[in-house]
């Protein structure tokens, strides 16, 4: 078999691109790359103070079961040399939480994103950093205005750590008032976004250390904002907490294992989808109690439990299926016309907090919808969703995902590109019925994912001769013969007992 050609370059690709919709950021050069880098710093490094951060505005949303962090900044170069280097600053403890860092020009969002990755430093140091490449070096004394944002899964505490079956849960986020960062900022504010109005506590800041001389924070409906702050000093901090009502699921997938098998013969995409769910919400403090959820069911109060879990599919799905680790689950629902696709599941039990919850799911479509064939040779282009999965109102984090494209038997040359950001990535020979040597099969695996990435790309192409299409009927015509073969060579043996007259 020839070896497989794999590359995530886009050059490859600029000619299929345009028969796609648009990707906003591209894997190789612009999207991050968690724990993975080629740069490595020494253990004393620190960023050299060639820029300032002239204005900054931090976003802080909890609405959803995982905080978004938004930072929209003017920065400087303060030095005397062009420079394209910009450091930002994490918690040790904080970095393996931080999912999908992107980095836009905020006056330009319609570009790609720039390059950010996570740079090799001293493991006992407690801050690391992202490395954020700008497109080309900013001129001394020049500005750029930056959009960062990132989401930090895992990191919501419920405070008490357990509550009744129907009570409310109250969340606590920790963070800094100051934004962290490795420069010097001149100004600076905070944002902070709540579900609803019932904001519990909040650290209050001394007055004097805001410029406007006011309380700090100000509330205002379900926002409070810390700030505006004059000149601070790089990595500099300031603690503060809020806790706030969110009565809702912490639902995170530590891992999702998705299986996307191409069958050109049978012109169907059968995709299956393997969960590993916990709730991270607020354990219950007394044993559940059955007549008190189905009471609750006629007026369906808010609740941190997870009874249903809804996930539009791609119009023409069709022929799904929802299993766990007992066998086939029949409370679910699947609803498919013209317009849309949908499948609700409903678990075995309501999954409250600290319980989990294994299954898997599947469906099959049309491939004529998803698969096309190049002009000119025997090229053909895949393009899939990367994540589908259940999406709910509160939002979900995965910890790692793991996608499959199990293509036909015997392709070749076979390339991808997606703006997912991945961590690793191989190529195997996946064997099922009837097979000769085994499907080419292509293992792309991310970690750190929120479900708003569900409307990502992956496009995979690949090459299909003639006659490795023709591989598959013919193992079936020697496997009947075989069988023929057999039977007539059995049928001619002699298994009398008596001597032959």
């Amino acid at each position: 078999m020839k070896s497989l050609a794999i590359t995530t370059g886009l050059l490859p690709l600029l000619p299929l691109l345009s028969l796609f919709s648009s990707i906003q950021c591209s894997s190789g050069s612009s999207a991050s790359k968690p724990l993975n880098s080629r740069l490595v710093l020494p253990s004393d490094f620190k960023p050299p103070q060639v820029f300032r951060n002239v204005n900054l505005v931090r976003t802080v949303n909890l609405e959803k079961s995982y905080p978004r962090h938004t930072v929209n900044v003017i920065i400087e170069n303060v030095d005397k040399k062009p420079q394209d280097e910009y450091f930002l600053p994490f918690e040790s403890t904080l970095l393996e939480k931080v999912g999908v860092l992107e980095v836009r020009d905020k006056k330009n969002p319609d570009k790609s994103c720039f390059r950010a990755e996570v740079v090799e430093h001293d493991p006992q140091s407690p801050t690391r950093f992202y490395r954020i490449l700008l497109p080309e070096p900013l001129k001394p004394s020049t500005q750029q205005t930056l959009s960062i944002s990132y989401s930090l899964l895992s990191s919501l505490q419920p405070l008490p750590a357990a509550i009744d079956q129907e009570d409310k849960q109250y969340l606590v986020h920790a963070f800094s008032a100051y934004s962290p960062s490795a420069y010097k900022t001149l100004k600076q504010k905070t944002k902070v976004k709540f579900p609803s109005t019932g904001v519990k506590e909040y650290t209050v800041i001394r007055k004097g250390k805001n410029t406007d001389g006011t309380e700090d924070p100000q509330k205002q409906g379900s926002t409070i904002t810390y700030g505006p702050y004059g000149e601070v000093p790089a990595e500099v901090q300031e603690p503060v907490r809020v806790r706030y009502e969110f009565t809702k699921p912490l639902l995170h997938v530590s891992a999702l294992e998705r299986d996307l098998e191409v069958s050109h013969w049978g012109g169907n995409l059968a995709t299956e989808e393997r969960y590993w769910t916990v709730n991270n919400a607020a354990n219950l403090s007394n044993h559940f109690s059955r007549v008190t959820w189905q009471k609750s069911e006629y007026y369906k109060p808010a609740s941190v439990a997870v009874s249903s879990l809804k996930m539009p599919l791609l119009i023409g799905s069709l022929n799904p299926y929802f299993t766990d680790e007992i066998g086939n689950v029949s409370t679910s629902r699947f609803r498919s016309n013209l317009r849309e696709a949908h499948l609700e599941l409903k678990p075995r039990y309501p999954v409250f907090g600290g319980w989990k919850y294994n299954f898997r799911v599947g469906w099959d479509a049309d491939l004529n919808k998803f698969l096309r064939k190049l002009s000119g040779g025997n090229g053909y282009a895949l393009k899939v969703p990367f994540m589908e999965g259940p999406k709910q109102p509160e939002g979900i984090g995965y910890g790692k995902v793991e996608v499959r494209v199990i293509l036909p038997e015997g392709a070749q040359n076979v390339k991808y590109y997606t703006s997912v950001p991945l961590v690793s990535e191989e190529t195997s020979l996946h064997r099922t019925f009837m097979d000769t040597l085994g499907r080419t099969t292509l293992k792309l695996t991310a970690l750190n994912l929120v479900d708003d990435l569900r409307d990502l790309d992956l496009i995979v192409t690949y090459d299909y001769p003639f006659t490795a299409g023709l591989r598959k009927p013919f193992a079936v015509f020697v496997g009947v013969m075989s069988v023929f073969i057999a039977a007539w060579g059995v049928g001619q043996l002699d298994t009398s007992i008596g001597r032959r007259k």
